[in-house]
């Protein structure tokens, strides 16, 4: 970030710390992947935004990653299954359903990070940053994600696209 090299914790957190560089891969892909079947210009300007904050996220924990002599992995997470699901060739999609998609992507990843605090190789520098910066993003995009499709039920339950009314789901091809 601004050249010194910083440590996550020791050689031991490496994997942790792969682990959420693959999700962050992830997220940038499956982001990619849904604003391509997206038209909404402001959507797809919120959804920039959050893909970009995943982006930086992935660039921060490549970076200690190499500051730990370790080689970053380039290879996609669980993300994965959340772009495939808003990418696919056949059959109908509504916007609702692939922001959706992309909240439990975001709410997969929050339970990474949560499990990432509970690294015993994870140093204080690491655990703070998760706490201070990555968590609270992925809170955010959250909050986002439930904005755009309309909030949360009554109940303050995130709301499924089932749930969702029938002008709030307008059907695009996939």
């Amino acid at each position: 970030m601004n050249g010194t090299p910083r440590s996550f914790g020791d050689g031991h957190c490496t994997d942790t710390l792969n682990t959420l560089l693959r999700s962050e891969l992830s997220a940038v892909e499956a982001y990619e992947k849904a604003m391509a079947r997206l038209e909404d210009q402001q959507v797809l300007a919120d959804l920039q935004s959050i893909r970009d904050e995943h982006a930086r996220a992935g660039e921060r924990l490549r970076e200690r990653v190499t500051d730990r002599g370790a080689e970053p992995s380039n290879r996609t997470g669980p993300w994965s299954t959340v772009a495939a699901a808003v990418a696919g060739t056949s059959g109908m999609i509504s916007p609702t359903t692939a922001l959706w998609a992309l909240c439990q992507g975001e709410q997969h990843a929050i339970n990474e990070y949560e499990d990432a605090l509970k690294h015993d190789g994870l140093d204080a520098d690491g655990k703070q940053a998760i706490r201070r910066e990555l968590l609270p993003l992925l809170r955010k995009h959250v909050d986002e994600l439930n904005r755009l499709m309309g909030g949360s039920d009554a109940s303050g339950a995130r709301r499924s696209p089932d749930t969702l009314d029938d002008d709030q789901t307008g059907q695009m091809p996939l």
